[in-house]
């Protein structure tokens, strides 16, 4: 499973539009126990909701060319100090989804939120991922240069190297990859920067990195 991730890394883009679907009963299983796994080792409330109405306000809909929504997951969680956890298992719930055949897009701010709350009554959402059969397969986003993201004290291994290409793979809000990784010996330390879902974008970057890298190579600050 591990090679599967890797390879849907690189293959998994944004996708807005969507076909008329339905969720095969296996994949959909698939996808909930995934989701059951996460909640119960990460301690977060993430929820899948299949063949539901489209949850896209009109604006959101105008602006990013949304179509077919009928699946997504409902990021959520008890507080709002879970946020990295949440963009932790976004990352892994994307990765996941695209090896089963779907593509996936992450929302952060254009969803009828009250819709989705009633979905999610008290609990902290910070956004949404809409899973399903894309009518293309997305392109790929643009990157910042490693050494703008990245340093290293000496030559940098090659697990390390590694690392940074999947980060920078990652999905962040609005693509700004304001992140940083630093790396001495087997010691790795990510900061992000703050700002609008600063901390869930520190989750799926930190995932990434570990997937690339190989958890087994070294350890967070």
């Amino acid at each position: 499973m591990e090679q599967q991730l890797k390879d849907a890394m690189r293959s998994r883009h944004t996708v807005r539009k969507y076909k008329d679907q339905v969720l095969p009963d296996d994949i959909r299983t698939s996808l909930e126990n995934r989701v059951n796994d996460l909640n119960g080792r990460l301690g977060l409330a993430i929820r899948l909701i299949s063949s539901d109405k489209d949850p896209l306000n009109t604006m959101g809909k105008f602006f990013l060319g949304g179509k077919g929504v009928k699946n997504f997951f409902i990021l959520a969680s008890e507080s709002s100090k879970q946020d990295e956890s949440l963009g932790y298992a976004s990352a892994d719930l994307m990765l996941f989804a695209q090896t089963l055949g779907l593509n996936t897009w992450w929302i952060g701010g254009t969803f009828n939120k009250k819709y989705i709350a009633g979905l999610a009554p008290d609990k902290n959402v910070v956004g949404i991922v809409v899973v399903g059969y894309g009518e293309e397969s997305g392109k790929p986003h643009k990157s910042k240069p490693e050494d703008k993201v990245s340093s290293y004290s000496g030559d940098a291994p090659e697990w390390f190297k590694n690392g940074i290409e999947a980060a920078l793979l990652a999905p962040t809000a609005l693509n700004r990859q304001q992140f940083n990784i630093a790396g001495g010996g087997n010691k790795v330390r990510l900061t992000y920067q703050d700002g609008f879902l600063g901390a869930v974008d520190k989750g799926i970057v930190k995932y990434h990195f570990e997937l690339g890298a190989g958890r087994e190579n070294f350890s967070w600050e």
